[in-house]
């Protein structure tokens, strides 16, 4: 109410001010020409409406003025703190994804040494199962080689004891003459 009252006064002194200034018979005057009346009124009316205005209007103008520069400036500071956040943000972000990526190598690289030392350890494997079986097909030829020869002797020693036998047309006895040959063929393998 107070404020439409105000605007009700201010609105009546400025459409009233000319019709007052220039009074019911003046002469005609030029557009440029000095009127004290028309200055006089002018300047009460101006005074007038600053008074009003400076006394309801401008402190709610300015307050809102510096109410918006306010949030301005808060926005702007915001803008600038999220900016930074921002910065920090991505800065983290690359220090992870290059943390990552180093994890990934060195994940990497254990892989290949790992299989790199299974590799070796396969081919060591197969190294001492190829020797050992090498070494059992020695002793199985080795073991073969010498029944081999032992029963080249036994078939050695019923031979001579079979031709000695005709030749002395004599029949000794089978365990004293295999003795015999034995000692002899004994003998004879160590020479």
């Amino acid at each position: 109410m107070r404020s439409s009252l105000i605007r009700a006064v201010v609105l009546l002194s400025a459409t009233a001010a000319p019709a007052l200034a220039a009074g019911g018979d003046a002469p005609a005057r030029g557009l440029l020409d000095p009127a004290g009346g028309l200055m006089f009124w002018t300047v009460l009316v101006f005074g007038t409406t600053f008074f009003i205005l400076s006394k309801f209007a401008f402190k709610p103008i300015l307050s809102a003025v510096e109410g918006r520069e306010q949030a301005l400036r808060d926005a702007m500071d915001e803008a600038k703190a999220d900016r930074e956040l921002a910065a920090q943000l991505l800065a983290e972000q690359k220090q992870q994804l290059d943390a990552a990526r180093t994890d990934a190598q060195k994940i990497i690289a254990d892989g290949r040494a790992t299989a790199e030392k299974m590799r070796n350890d396969l081919l060591e494997q197969t190294r001492t199962q190829q020797h050992d079986m090498l070494e059992r097909a020695k002793r199985d030829i080795e073991a073969e080689k010498q029944g081999a020869i032992a029963e080249l002797r036994r078939e050695a020693v019923d031979l001579a004891i079979a031709g000695a036998g005709k030749v002395i047309e004599k029949n000794l006895d089978d365990a004293a003459n295999r003795a015999l040959v034995d000692k002899y063929l004994s003998s004879i393998g160590t020479k």
